[in-house]
């Protein structure tokens, strides 16, 4: 390909070797894709051998080769120095006179005007390919007018080629210097400046669960969330709920973005600018549904075509409303990994926690805390250092490959920190608002990412085990194994451990940690004390009100649960917040009774027939049946808990039913937790009412011995293998087989003695959940495996 330029229409993905691998992919789209509804920029490229030209002249090439020859790229003073003047010799040199005009040409053929906005992108020609990222390490020039100002713009894309973590990353990746080129695209501006922009991977970035889209998003132009400037929006959306014309949405998460990059003033010297968000921008989604939706769509045809997972990074037109697709390329890190071993951190104690964030990986990291200011400070970093910053550019990487850990205030999860930071498998945890301020330097912490999407930084130097997990190994059994989940940001996570479902998936957590407010005082929001509608409006930004603010958050962490575990059964529990617990919400102390004992009181499906709280109820079954009916959910079983009577088993699934969670439709099973004494000693009589039971260990052992589970005093009594509780686990697994009902456990007794696991499964039931850090150790032990 000897032209010097070439529109971008004409090439596609063999011609990385021509344009690099950005420019190559963005052909491939708008040559193949653009019939499946995927919009891409148009405009031009520079070849490879015009850049190899611009390289011939003042003998640059050698001169090139010979400046890094010998070089020691981990010195950060050394690599700096070379890739100064590099850059410096490629700028001092005009383009040739063939591909100057060449580009003339072309960007007058774009538009009629003659100071018509343009980006200019670099695309490497070992870039974006399947076995290496090279994110992030050339130069974008957005808002680029003028024919002058764009060749400028395309010299300072050559001169990137040679930034100093590019020129360290090609070291590293083995990739010669003679053979590297670049080409400089040239596309129509998208006026995302007056709407939004982001990045999206076709799988998870932290768990490689590959059945979600997961996008990021931000107001004004792309750059922001790519530099790791600002706290993005970050959405989960359901492929199969997608392509099958089901709502999708798993997860919403509203970020702070505080700040958005505009075209700059008129007269302004500079292209583009950093603005303040408004409060109201910052108060809701910077994406509605629907648009969300079709990103995903999108997402979703570009990896088809690609046949593998994909990162895009795309722009909304404020103008128009279009989405547009900016660049799409291999996702490298995740995808690499091996599905059939598993690494498992585990702190064995916690400490005081100094900062919280968006968790990067899932390891865990300790060391001396390094707060870097400035670049001229990254020499201070030391192998096993805890790197702390505002946020890192991509020369720092480096120094990034030396830290036991990277902690920043800004950025998403697909900013550049977080990118490289899974490239080295380094945890990292961004987004920490004042990480800077409240972490000193040369203390020591602990980084721990092990605990779902948010990441904890602890004072001191915790100590923590790793565990390595073969799954290729596991032996069969002759019964189920499950799980007990209550916190969704880590099912993607749990999912690749061994397991057939969800035993138990707790309500209470999603309510007391996602919502945090209680259900009468969101659904009496009006007659709240107005500080107390003030805080309420804080916690429930984004959402049009309170109501759909609880129903959407608590269906959002059920499907995330639900849809990790698919086609497995996940058996939801409802609430069995007690009454103590439930004052503790926001607004909770006005409508909560103050009991002696609150673990034998207003609890369970007594709470649900409660005239007062029957509202309340109704928003849970809301959430439930919006997951298995809306989003197509339907291995999503329910569960009542703390069921004492015989009325009170036909009243609640009476008042389940009237809610639309009926009993069999749609493959609907309502399992009761058998917690209660009464719930064994009548079994067949409350199996009339339920598909089932789990038993509920941990209250059932408290009642039938007559023990407060909470009092130190006699906790040593406290013994799920007493005979008389047995004797009950029993008597209940005899009923439902009788039966032919599922029967089930998921309290903590299996978890803690691998010797009552296996005596369930000699009884006979169908399944035991366990807590997950158990799971594989309890596996072995029934399977007849030392551990």
């Amino acid at each position: 390909m000897k032209e010097p330029v070439i529109g971008l229409h004409q090439v596609s993905q063999r011609d990385i070797a021509h344009v690099g691998g950005k420019n190559a992919s963005l052909g491939e789209m708008l040559s193949r894709l653009s019939s499946a509804s995927i919009q891409v920029p148009g405009g031009f490229a520079t070849t490879a051998d015009a850049y190899r030209a611009h390289l011939t002249q003042g003998d640059l090439k050698k001169r090139i080769a010979a400046r890094l020859a010998g070089i020691d790229v981990d010195d950060i003073s050394q690599l700096g120095s070379a890739g100064s003047e590099i850059r410096s010799w490629i700028m001092q040199l005009d383009l040739p006179r063939t591909l100057e005009q060449a580009v003339r040409d072309a960007y007058s053929g774009l538009g009629n005007s003659d100071s018509l906005p343009v980006a200019v992108r670099s695309s490497a020609t070992a870039e974006d390919l399947p076995q290496a990222s090279f994110a992030g390490q050339q130069e974008t020039y957005l808002n680029v007018r003028g024919i002058d100002n764009v060749l400028e713009s395309i010299r300072k894309v050559f001169a990137s080629l040679y930034n100093d973590r590019a020129i360290a990353y090609r070291h590293h990746q083995g990739f010669a210097e003679v053979d590297i080129a670049i080409s400089a695209g040239v596309q129509h501006m998208v006026r995302s400046d007056t709407g939004s922009s982001g990045v999206l991977f076709t799988l998870d970035t932290e768990s490689g669960f590959n059945d979600v889209v997961f996008i990021t998003a931000s107001y004004g132009l792309g750059e922001c969330i790519v530099q790791g400037a600002v706290n993005p929006d970050e959405f989960y959306v359901y492929k199969p709920s997608l392509t099958t014309g089901k709502a999708a949405i798993l997860r919403r998460h509203l970020g702070e973005k505080a700040i958005k990059m505009v075209y700059a003033d008129a007269g302004n010297l500079a292209t583009t600018q950093i603005i303040d968000t408004t409060p109201a921008e910052r108060g809701c989604f910077s994406l509605a549904d629907e648009d969300i939706r079709a990103l995903s769509e999108m997402a979703i045809t570009i990896e088809k075509h690609y046949g593998q997972p994909m990162d895009v990074e795309w722009a909304k037109d404020g103008e128009s409303g279009e989405l547009f697709v900016l660049q799409a390329r291999p996702e490298t890190v995740i995808s690499a990994r091996s599905s059939q071993v598993i690494e498992r951190y585990r702190l064995r104690s916690k400490n005081t926690v100094l900062a919280t964030g968006r968790s990067i990986g899932n390891r865990i990291g300790a060391g001396a805390c390094r707060v870097i200011e400035s670049v001229k400070e990254l020499g201070q970093v030391q192998a096993g250092d805890v790197l702390v910053a505002d946020m890192t550019d991509p020369d720092w990487e480096p120094v990034m490959k030396r830290a036991a850990a990277i902690v920043t205030n800004r950025g998403g999860r697909t900013c550049h920190a977080a990118i490289i930071a899974r490239e080295l498998g380094v945890p990292a945890v961004v987004g920490c608002g004042d990480a800077t301020a409240q972490l000193t330097d040369g203390t020591d912490v602990t980084v721990s990412c092990a605990e779902g999407d948010t990441g904890f930084i602890y004072e001191g130097r915790q100590d923590f085990d790793v565990e390595v997990i073969d799954l290729a190994e596991m032996p069969t059994l002759p019964f189920k194994i499950s799980m007990n989940i209550g916190n969704p940001e880590r099912a993607f996570a749990f999912r690749n451990l061994p397991h057939a479902g969800v035993g138990l998936a707790r309500l209470e957590f999603i309510i007391n940690n996602t919502i945090g407010v209680h259900p009468r005082a969101i659904l009496e929001y009006d007659t709240m004390p107005q500080t107390l509608q003030n805080k309420i409006k804080q916690v429930t930004a984004g959402y049009s009100n309170p109501v759909e603010f609880f129903v959407r958050k608590l269906a959002e962490g059920v499907s995330t649960i639900t849809a990790a575990f698919a086609p497995q059964p996940v058996i939801v529990r409802l609430s069995d917040f007690k009454s103590n617990e439930y004052a503790n919400m926001l607004g909770g102390e006005t409508f909560e009774p103050r009991e002696e004992n609150p673990m034998l009181g207003f609890r369970g499906a007594s709470r649900y027939l409660d005239s007062k709280f029957r509202a309340c109820f109704d928003l849970e079954c809301r959430a439930l049946k919006f997951v298995r009916d809306d989003m197509g959910l339907t291995n999503l079983w329910v569960m009542v808990p703390f069921v004492r009577t015989l009325d009170e088993a036909e009243q609640t699934t009476t008042l389940l039913a009237a809610n639309g969670l009926i009993r069999g439709e749609n493959g609907l099973k309502v399992i009761m937790m058998c917690e209660v004494p009464s719930n064994a000693i009548l079994a067949p009589q409350f199996l009339q009412y339920f598909d089932g039971f789990s038993i509920g260990s941990n209250d059932l052992t408290q009642l039938t011995l007559g023990l407060d589970r909470d009092s130190a005093a006699i906790s040593h009594l406290f013994d799920e293998r007493d005979p008389a509780v047995k004797a009950l686990l029993l008597q209940a697994i005899t009923a439902c087989r009788d039966a032919g009902k599922y029967v089930g456990i998921c309290g903590q007794g299996p978890s803690d003695y691998p010797d009552l696991a296996q005596w369930l499964m000699e009884q006979g039931i169908d399944s035991i959940s366990l807590n997950p850090d158990t799971v594989v150790d309890t596996w072995l032990f029934l399977a007849g495996i030392e551990v």
